[in-house]
């Protein structure tokens, strides 16, 4: 298995309805870009994997805990392990990336996204 990888080239997976992520595993950390399409709702949930992310484009709201804020490009966000959370894209969508320590091998299971990828352009 080669070191490196091109998402352009990676298929995505539907982990949600209009939310996309384009994967890349090592042996400890997933790293997942994700795309929402403009209203999407991840619906609240926790799991055990810590999860730290950056927003790259568009805008969504997190509610993280009992904690609510709308990021922007740049903004970021850490869940610890088994805090409940949930976020919102707003009406441009969303592309993000996020990190998740361990693994989600939880997402092997997931099926093919038909989205059309946002990014890279």
């Amino acid at each position: 298995m080669s070191a490196f990888a091109d998402l352009g080239q990676t298929q995505a997976l539907q982990v949600w309805e209009g939310v996309h992520g384009r994967v890349v595993e090592g042996e400890r950390i997933t790293l997942v870009l994700v795309e929402l399409d403009p209203g999407a709702h991840v619906p609240s949930h926790s799991h055990a994997n810590e999860q730290l992310g950056i927003l790259l484009e568009g805008s969504a709201e997190f509610t993280v805990g009992e904690e609510r804020r709308t990021i922007r490009p740049g903004g970021s966000w850490r869940i610890l392990g088994d805090v409940p959370h949930e976020v919102r894209a707003g009406p441009q969508g969303a592309v993000l990336v996020e990190s998740f320590s361990p693994i989600r091998s939880d997402w092997a299971g997931l099926g093919p996204s038909a989205a059309e990828q946002r990014w890279p352009r």
